[in-house]
């Protein structure tokens, strides 16, 4: 399904032009196409900001019991991956 497209208008100087068509013709996209990624990533990366900000809130006010901790912890450090 394509979803409607809107066009806007947005003032960049022009060296950040310039690094963004790099960045564009290296990933073999337009720069709008790079700049509806660049747009997405910034929105995920808000959301799950938010959504941790909101569980650590939560744990604030429902801090998790020590033995669940302690037991989560030890799991951790048996399945650390070997770099």
């Amino acid at each position: 399904m394509v979803m409607a497209r809107k066009q806007i208008l947005v003032q960049l100087d022009d060296e950040l032009v310039a690094r963004l068509d790099k960045v564009a013709d290296r990933r073999g996209v337009s720069r709008s196409e790079l700049l509806r990624r660049g747009a997405m990533a910034l929105l995920e990366a808000e959301e799950l900001r938010a959504a941790d900000q909101a569980l650590q809130e939560a744990y604030r006010r429902t801090p998790q019991e020590p033995a669940i901790v302690e037991a989560a912890a030890r799991l951790a450090a048996q399945t650390v991956p070997e770099w």
